[in-house]
This record gives C-alpha cells, sequence and structure tokens, in this order.
C-alpha cells in the first residue's frame, strides 16, 4: 500500500515564514527568533494543517500502529528522495517491538536504499534492540575498509553489550581483514577474555602498517602482558612518529615506561611541529 509522500520540511518552513511576519515585532533580530524556534516548532506541531486534511502535524502519524505501514512509508520517503519526517520516526519508536521485525527485514531488502537502512540501524538501536545483532556481525565478514552503514552497526553492536562477545567470537575465523579489524573494534570494549587478548596482539604483531589501531584496542583491554610487545615496537627504527605516539599512550595506560627517543628529521614529526601539535 502506497502512502502518501508530504515534505514536513518545506511546510515546517512555511509555517515558520508566516509566524515572523505575524511575530516579527516580538522579534529584535533572527538570534531571538532562533532562540524561539522550540516553541514555534510546538505550534506547528499542534496548529491544525488543510494540507494534512485538517488534523495537526503533531498527531498525523499517530493514527498508524502497524508496523509494515509505517516502515514501508519510511523505505517510501527515502526512494523518493523526500526528508524522511523526525514525526514518522518517533511514531516507530514509539510503536516500538512490533516495529523491530520489520525493520530487521528492511535492512535485509537488497532493493532498500542505503538512506533507509542506515534510519533503520539508528531507529533499532535508539529501541535498544538486539534483534539484528546477528546480521550486524555477519555483515562485518565481508566488508571493506570504508563503509558508513557497516560502521553504524558496529555502534549498534557495541551498545548491545557482551551479549555480542560470543557470537562475534564463533564467527571471526570467517571474516577477511577489514572485518577482523572491525570486530576486534567492538571486541575492544569487552576486555577480559583471552581470546580477544591474543587476537588484537596478533594483529598488532602481524600488520605493522595498522599498528597505531591495535595498541589503541591493546590499551582498552588493559591485559598488561602486552607490554613487551609494544615496548619492543616503540623501540624500533624508521617506526613512524604517529603510531609511536599510539603505542606510547598504549604503553602508559598499562602502567609501562615508554623509551625515549627523538624524532627531528621525521616528515609526520615535522608537519606536527609546524601545527605546535607535537
Amino acid at each position: 500500500m502506497k502512502m502518501p509522500i508530504i515534505n514536513f520540511d518545506e511546510h515546517f518552513a512555511e509555517f515558520m515564514s508566516d509566524w515572523m511576519k505575524a511575530h516579527e515585532d516580538q522579534y529584535a533580530n533572527f538570534d531571538e527568533m532562533e532562540e524561539d524556534m522550540p516553541r514555534i516548532y510546538m505550534a506547528f506541531l499542534n496548529t491544525r494543517a488543510k494540507w494534512l486534511g485538517n488534523v495537526t502535524p503533531g498527531a498525523y502519524f499517530t493514527q498508524f500502529e502497524d508496523p509494515k505501514v509505517l516502515v514501508d512509508w519510511l523505505a517510501q520517503y527515502c526512494e523518493e528522495g523526500t526528508p524522511v519526517p523526525d514525526l514518522l520516526m518517533e511514531q516507530i519508536t514509539t510503536v516500538g517491538r512490533p516495529c523491530e521485525k520489520r525493520l530487521l527485514e528492511l535492512l535485509k531488502d537488497e532493493e532498500a536504499t542505503e538512506e533507509a537502512k542506515m534510519i533503520a540501524v539508528n531507529l533499532l538501536r535508539e529501541m535498544d534492540s538486539v534483534l539484528p545483532k546477528m546480521l550486524y556481525i555477519r555483515w562485518q565478514l565481508d566488508r571493506n575498509p570504508q563503509d558508513e552503514l557497516k560502521d553504524n552497526a558496529l555502534e549498534s553492536l557495541t551498545e548491545m553489550g557482551e551479549t555480542v562477545v560470543q557470537p562475534i567470537l564463533q564467527e571471526l575465523p570467517g571474516a577477511n581483514e577489514a572485518g577482523e579489524e572491525a570486530l576486534l573494534e567492538v571486541l575492544s570494549h569487552f576486555p577480559g577474555k583471552e581470546q580477544i587478548f591474543k587476537l588484537a596482539l596478533k594483529l598488532f604483531r602481524e600488520r605493522k602498517e595498522r599498528r597505531a589501531l591495535f595498541a589503541g584496542y591493546l590499551a582498552k583491554l588493559g591485559d598488561d602482558r602486552a607490554l613487551p610487545e609494544l615496548t619492543a615496537a616503540a623501540e624500533e627504527e624508521k617506526l613512524p612518529y604517529l603510531t609511536f605516539i599510539e603505542i606510547r599512550n598504549a604503553i602508559e595506560t598499562l602502567g609501562g615506561v615508554c623509551p625515549e627517543r627523538t624524532y627531528e628529521d621525521d616528515p609526520e614529526y615535522e608537519a606536527l611541529r609546524d601545527l605546535d601539535l607535537t
């Protein structure tokens, strides 16, 4: 069922323009009007609108509680390139749990737009849903280093808490390099498991061009058994300055003492010194 696609942003802009004309004597300048924006928006929400069949914008989406209607409506907005109304997203989160399954179906829909999926991830996170846990984990297994949607899913996995640790560890053997790094980012928030520590140390040792990243994960895991590896790396010749800084931070976080060294001829050091960041 196709629902009406209405640009609420445009209608609010018109409402605000009319408001300014009617109340211009109340504001000394634009800043004063901007400070009054919450009140103007509330007036917009509570004013009956002809373009909504004389329903107020604030009440319009509350008429609908069917998860399929609401989530499909969201997808239609994205397909047509019209801004998704905050009020529609609020109604989806208000209906809550019944919408979770439909949002998960949207995430699995290969024809859904990237925008719709990004919003679905945000809404599910707002609803504290763990329903998409396995989908989010499997998204990471064969991923590119740069992927905003999958990065957004990573944030959700972290917020789901320790419930994600065991499933991630089970799926890790099937991950590519970018997926391994992404999933380790989540796991680094949950120290205490030997498998996580060993993975972080292994990647720090093997992927030298990414050691700054893995040093940060080792610091978060808080296991001082990493100190010998970190200290040895800090003493390596031709170690880039920025990598050294991250390794030094990790050593100090874990209670160690970082070896002293100078970087006068390093291009990264010189660039940062010019910016007074060293």
